[in-house]
């Protein structure tokens, strides 16, 4: 039973970071844009543990959930994945380079990138994700949400409840992508 449990929050943590193909009476969705921000521009040193939990529109499964550990320090982005209490994947960012262990049952579909970029969209300054977006990409950053944006359609929106943003409640909706991230986040020495 936890073997299969397992594999279930493996396939949904697959389901929410892996772009699925829009219905063909939709327009194909432009790709949003990798920002891969240096570790020191979040101008903090933070060390958090987290339970996220993956909602993917196309996942009849529903959300699936797991834990996570996240530090980043001026050299070094790591976040580490645990589901079931099994380490299921661990990415480290330096800033030049993106490195990630995965557990062999992580399907070959998943995609570290993805995650990167909502790590960085999320609790990134606003002035470096800005400086990071591509031409015709905005960033609109108020007290508790920000929204990225392309020719004035919103395609990410991140709603926060606590402060700094990195503690408490975190909402991100991915409408490019289909799926909502919810993030709860408390220091790590707690």
């Amino acid at each position: 039973m936890r073997r299969l449990s397992l594999l279930l929050a493996l396939t949904g943590l697959v389901a929410c970071t892996t772009a699925r193909p829009r219905p063909p009476e939709s327009k194909p969705g432009e790709p949003l844009p990798e920002l891969r921000l240096k570790p020191e521009a979040l101008g903090a040193t933070v060390s958090l543990t987290q339970r996220l939990v993956f909602a993917h529109e196309a996942d009849p499964g529903g959300p699936r959930s797991l834990e996570a550990l996240l530090e980043v320090d001026p050299a070094l982005m790591q976040l580490a994945g645990f589901a079931m209490g099994q380490r299921i994947l661990t990415l480290r960012w330096n800033g030049a380079a993106l490195e990630e262990e995965r557990d062999p049952r992580l399907p070959a579909q998943f995609q570290s990138g993805p995650v990167l970029r909502d790590v960085q969209l999320v609790y990134w300054p606003a002035d470096a994700v800005r400086a990071a977006l591509p031409a015709g990409w905005t960033l609109e950053d108020g007290p508790g949400q920000r929204t990225l944006s392309k020719d004035g359609r919103e395609w990410v929106t991140v709603r926060y409840d606590g402060t700094p943003r990195w503690e408490g409640r975190t909402q991100l909706t991915n409408l490019s992508e289909h799926y909502q991230l919810t993030i709860d986040s408390r220091p790590a020495d707690e």
